[in-house]
């Protein structure tokens, strides 16, 4: 069966049986010739072309949702996942040469600090310590400073990465999970890859909402997962009463397994932490580094139950091992560093500054933004296939909300890590354009 592409050639489906179907169309996926959003042929349709029994082919596709490479949407048919989970790369629009980049969720290199390795640092054998004594200290101190249990500690390769630890150590294939809606879109593409269902949970500035909540758990989730402060996408932050809210809901449901993601705590300073942990028998706090140290270092300290920890920890020995401890005295050195502390307040006071100045600017043109802690803003919009090709057509890349909610309505994702102050104007002037040419008149 040929599909249409924005290629100069079609892309042509083939194989006899369902595995066969499924993996030509992976390769497809994989190779760029099935972009993100692409509709597959109907099933009998495809059937019909390859000689093959539209069960087969209903069997295909399938297989494919259960990895996570494409997704059915209703009339719309199946379609290849915006980044689906079997490509071996991140699957994006091309950024045109001249545009400033404000879809990729980096922090700005230029308020990185630098990373230092001393001549002659010791090597781990396999018989050393997981985590290194002071890293231990340091971690479980800062941690706890925000009230979070921290008996349990341990080290894994980002906070995607213990996420996915903390999901496989509870739950089953079939089981649900409730998730931000609009939320980080890495979730929403990992929960099929590993056989789960996402459960979409509305957010406001304060987090989750407790009516979204309540729904999602008499639904019979198994496990939440709750951003703490610089929710991707749209900046917002668990206030205490909120929390309050959250974690008497949760209370009522023990059994379900609770995960915190805290990636946003360095470079949100202005916003504390209020903590939904330890009101369920299961649970997991996280605290990576990635957004105020820089991605490459691959940390995050997690603390959990023991149960959670234990099995975290079990299967990661088993498998990656452990963490470098170069890394980890890395991490150590950055969090005990009094001179690269003052960087990293200093990182923080800029990203708010570029942030609040952005949404200031649409605010006085009459376009709604969001965004009360991080690195992102979330501009809801009528059309999001309008906007972010008219502000791309004017120089501007941003993230269309698809890639970040369920149910939740249109929006779109601007990341200020990258914005200077001095683009600001042009760019809240830009979007008011677009926005009056697409009938809204700069409001949704």
């Amino acid at each position: 069966m040929v599909v249409q592409t924005t290629s100069p050639a079609a892309y042509k489906i083939s194989g006899r049986g369902a595995s066969q179907i499924a993996a030509s169309i992976e390769a497809g996926i994989a190779d760029g010739e099935l972009p993100p959003g692409r509709a597959l042929p109907p099933i009998r349709d495809l059937a019909a072309e390859l000689g093959v029994n539209p069960n087969t082919v209903s069997a295909a596709y399938r297989l494919l949702r259960d990895r996570g490479a494409v997704e059915t949407a209703g009339r719309r048919g199946t379609r290849v996942r915006m980044q689906p989970a079997t490509a071996p790369r991140n699957l994006s629009f091309p950024i045109p040469p001249g545009a400033k980049d404000l879809v990729t969720g980096d922090p700005d290199r230029r308020l990185l600090p630098e990373l230092v390795f001393p001549e002659g640092a010791s090597q781990r054998l396999y018989s050393g310590d997981m985590i290194l004594p002071d890293l231990l200290d340091t971690a479980r101190a800062r941690i706890g400073a925000g009230h979070v249990p921290v008996d349990d500690l341990l080290l894994t390769f980002g906070a995607g990465d213990a996420i996915d630890r903390a999901l496989t150590a509870h739950l089953r294939t079939g089981d649900s999970v409730a998730v931000e809606d609009p939320g980080w879109g890495a979730v929403y593409r990992l929960l099929p890859a590993m056989n789960l269902t996402a459960v979409p949970v509305p957010i406001d500035n304060e987090g989750m909402t407790p009516e979204g909540l309540a729904s999602a758990l008499k639904r019979g989730v198994r496990a939440v997962i709750i951003t703490s402060r610089a929710q991707n996408p749209t900046g917002a932050a668990v206030s205490a009463e909120r929390a309050k809210a959250l974690r008497k809901l949760l209370a009522e449901r023990r059994d379900v397994l609770v995960i915190e993601d805290d990636h946003g705590a360095d470079i949100t300073p202005h916003h504390a932490l209020h903590t939904v942990t330890g009101v369920t028998d299961h649970w997991a706090h996280i605290r990576s580094l990635s957004k105020a140290y820089g991605p490459d270092l691959r940390c995050a300290a997690v603390v959990a139950d023991g149960t959670t920890g234990g099995r975290m920890a079990g299967r990661l020995r088993l498998g990656a091992g452990w963490v470098s401890q170069l890394i980890q005295a890395q991490v150590h050195r950055l969090w005990t560093d009094e001179t690269v502390q003052a960087q990293i307040v200093e990182a923080a006071r800029t990203y708010t500054e570029r942030r609040d100045t952005l949404i200031a600017a649409l605010a006085a043109r009459g376009i709604k933004a969001i965004g009360t802690s991080g690195i992102n803003v979330w501009v809801p919009v009528p059309e999001e296939a309008v906007v972010v090709g008219g502000l791309l057509a004017a120089g501007w890349a941003v993230a269309p909300g698809a890639w970040f909610r369920v149910d939740s309505p249109p929006g779109i994702r601007i990341t200020i890590a990258q914005l200077d102050l001095a683009d600001v104007e042009p760019l809240a002037d830009a979007l008011g354009r677009v926005l009056t040419a697409s009938g809204s008149n700069g409001s949704v």
